[in-house]
Formats: C-alpha cells, structure tokens, sequence
C-alpha cells in the first residue's frame, strides 16, 4: 500500500500532516475510513469533509484553510493533500488504485479466435474467445480484444489499447493508442445517405455508398453502446483524448476535435465539425453541417441548428419542466404567439400612420 509521502510526492501535492499512513484506497466522504482518501472539490461540502472519517483528503488551499480555521474532532488524526485541481487529483489517484485491482489481460490467443493469415497480431496481443479479426488487419504490442468482438479488413489498432466484449469494428478503420472502447460500441457502420427518387415510375430511396473510414486519435474512450458511423467520401474523425459516453451517435464525416467530453445519447448529425475542448451534455442533438468553435459548452437536452463561431460560450435550450396541466397552457399560447405578433404589428403600424 503506498504511503502519503510516496503519493504526494507521484501526484505533485503539497502534504500535510504525517507522511508515513498508508491507504488502501478512495471512497466517497461520508463512507471513508482511517485507511483511505477522500476528496473536496466543491465548498458546499465543506461541512461534510470536515466530519468524514476519511484518513486523508484531497483539496484546494481555501478548502484547506477553512478546514483549519473550524477544526473538527476528526481534524487532528487526518493528512491532507492540497493542490490547485484537487478533482484531477482525484483522478489519477484513483486510476493508480484501480491498476492495482484491475484484471491483467495475458498475452495469448484464445484457440476459438478466428484471425486471418494476413492479420498482424503481434505476440504481446491478448485475444480472447470468439474473436474474428478480418484481412489485413494490423494490432500494435499490447492491444487486448475481448471475447466476441470483430474487427473487419484493414483495420488498424494501436498500442495498448483495450477493447471490450461484443464491439464491432468496420473495415477500414483506423484507431489509435491507449484507446478504450466499451462493450457493445459500433464503430464504421455505413452513415445514413440516401438519394431520393420519386417520380410516376420510381419510388426509391438510394442508398448512397459509405466510402470513407473512421479516424480515432490516441488517448479516446468510447462508451457501450455508442455508434460511429463511416464517412460518406471523405473520413469521420474522433480527436486525441476525447471521451465518449454510452449510446452517443456520431454521424458520417463528423469530425470531434481533441479533448473533447460528449455525455450519454447525445447526437451529432452528419458533416458538423466540433472544435476542440467542446463539452456536450446528455442527449443534446446538432443538426448537419454545422461548425462548433472551440471551449463550446452544450447544456443537456439542447438542440444546436445553427453554427457557432465565437470560441468559450455556453448554450441552454432546455425548457423547465411543469405540471402537465400548465404545460398545455403554455403550448397553447405559443401556438399563438405568431397571430399576437401580427396583431401587435398592425397595431404599430396603425399608430404610426395616425401620428
């Protein structure tokens, strides 16, 4: 088990109180114990840091001084890491933990895979049960697929990235390091084009070939459940470190910048290009060929339909919610606003042509 000193001195914390305690872990501030950290990012918490049993905590410099200045019983026993993002701290702390737990994926092909002879799969690879990797696919050292995923020809996988159970991946795709990719994903399905074609002796909608492949940088996580669709021509592009949760859908010839956060069920219409450090909550929506500026922030439940050029700005498009019963009210009355507007119009102008 690491001790305080060994850990502040790994993550760059200042310490505070006796070096030598060492934790088995992280838990939440109102279930820690003598023997692991908790963590402060948000004052409002403040009351519960100070009366939490936790043997150590990660927190601001205010956070601590305000600790400090209204000790509790539990004050004097307790060792502090102060830092200037104590959430990101946080973090990694907690990926150091979880390594130590987390299940070692061993060299080795299970004997019902099923890899083509033209496949590259180097022998630091773990490939488990019921795996089928096509034609002219290429896995750089350290790559872990699990059981019942597919990846289909001319694939590229690089270093050390972990794909979960059941995910199919596309021919043609091309996906970078360190990269995690959860179960039931899709990754370089066919984008949704078709050409209409309606006329006295046709009725058809025609398909419209998905040409192009998906690019995913180093460093992406992509959540169960999510669909990235293959560019029409040109690629669909996932930037380096961007994180993506569960049943997001990305349409072909998206491109998302890097570092970029796209909560659960959110959807991205087809040719919009996201900047880079862009924040996009749960089940927000974007229409097609769209440009989002860079440090953009997306409300929940918000539906983006036009461009934004201005880089850093936050947009809400979420209505509250209300009793059913006032809703209908409301609705009723927006249904109108068009027919007050005229009126209010006439009006003007009649006041205008009498004066």
């Amino acid at each position: 088990m690491p001790t305080a000193i060994e850990l502040a001195e790994q993550f760059h914390a200042s310490l505070v109180g006796d070096g030598s305690p060492a934790f088995t872990g992280l838990a939440p501030l109102e279930r820690a114990q003598s023997d692991q950290i908790s963590f402060l990012s948000n004052p409002l918490y403040r009351q519960q840091a100070s009366n939490s049993s936790a043997g150590a905590l990660i927190l601001s410099q205010a956070d601590y001084d305000y600790l400090q200045a209204n000790p509790s019983p539990q004050s004097a026993k307790r060792v502090y890491f102060v830092a200037k993002n104590p959430y990101a701290i946080f973090a990694r702390m907690a990926q150091h933990f979880a390594s130590q737990a987390a299940p070692v994926y061993a060299p080795g092909i299970h004997a019902s895979a099923v890899i083509d002879p033209t496949a590259v799969v180097p022998s630091s690879c773990h490939i488990g049960p019921f795996v089928n990797i096509g034609a002219g696919v290429k896995l750089g050292e350290r790559v872990s697929i699990l059981g019942n995923s597919s990846i289909a020809r001319n694939s590229s996988i690089a270093g050390d990235t972990l794909i979960y159970p059941s995910v199919s991946i596309y021919n043609g795709t091309q996906i970078g390091q360190r990269c995690i990719i959860h179960s039931g994903a899709v990754i370089g399905a066919d984008g949704f084009g078709f050409a209409p074609d309606f006329s006295a002796t046709t009725a058809e909608w025609v398909k419209i070939p998905q040409t192009g492949n998906v690019v995913i940088g180093d460093d992406v996580e992509i959540g169960a459940s999510t669909t990235i669709d293959r560019g029409a021509m040109s690629d669909t592009v996932i930037g380096a470190g961007t994180k993506i949760d569960n049943q997001v859908q990305i349409a072909h010839n998206v491109i998302v910048g890097n570092c970029c956060v796209i909560a659960g069920c959110a959807a991205i219409s087809g040719s919009t290009k996201i900047g880079n450090f862009c924040i996009i909550g749960g089940a927000a929506n974007f229409a097609g060929h769209l440009t989002i500026a860079d440090r953009t922030t997306v409300s929940g439940n918000t539906s983006i339909i036009r461009s934004i050029t201005e880089p850093g700005q936050h947009f809400t498009g979420v209505y509250p919610s209300m009793l059913h019963a006032a809703w209908e009210k409301n609705a009723a009355i927006l249904r109108g606003l068009d027919k007050i507007r005229q009126r209010l119009r006439l009006l003007d102008k009649n006041k205008n042509n009498e004066s």
